[in-house]
């Protein structure tokens, strides 16, 4: 069996995080729109390369008050009906990623994304990290066209307001399950 480092955590398996962070962006001629979520919980099964991540819509903070009710009411993500946002996809290069020693790996990952019950397949790089017993994964990357995944944008004079591309960026460090 292959062991991580000098701690011999063994490096097969499912390795999981509960406090990954999630970051958006928006930007728009009107006003840059951001939020942070620190309670993403994510597994990389190391076998088979699996990932999946889950996202509850209500734990993203901004930093005004109002974005944060507009972001969750029903016009929006309808947070209430549409609790979390969920990707079930495999890291493609495998191979490449050697979860038995320390090193940044880059990894391609493909999977289905969901945003208010409309799945999409999306193909994204991030990079893992493998460091004395822990894997770490960070990624950012563009969800394209968020009217597509039926979320609501203002109308009238504040259409432009929020932007079509949304950035996302995932930090996560994962432990042995």
């Amino acid at each position: 069996m292959l062991t991580l480092g000098w701690l011999g955590v063994q490096a097969q398996g499912k390795f999981v995080t509960r406090e990954g962070h999630a970051h958006i962006y928006s930007s728009t001629p009107a006003e840059d729109i951001t939020a942070d979520n620190n309670q993403v919980t994510s597994t990389i099964d190391t076998e088979t390369g699996d990932m999946v991540f889950s996202i509850p819509v209500q734990s993203f903070e901004f930093e005004k008050s109002l974005m944060q009710k507009h972001f969750n009411n029903s016009t929006f993500m309808d947070s209430k009906t549409y609790p979390r946002i969920r990707f079930v996809g495999k890291i493609l290069n495998l191979p490449d990623v050697d979860f038995s020693k320390n090193g940044k790996y880059t990894a391609t990952v493909k999977g289905d994304l969901t945003i208010r019950d409309v799945t999409k397949t999306i193909t994204e790089q991030g990079t893992i990290e493998v460091k004395d017993g822990k894997i770490s994964a960070e990624s950012t990357f563009i969800v394209k066209g968020i009217s597509d995944y039926n979320v609501g944008k203002p109308s009238g004079n504040k259409k432009n307001n929020v932007a079509e591309d949304i950035e996302v960026t995932f930090k996560g460090t994962y432990m042995k399950e």
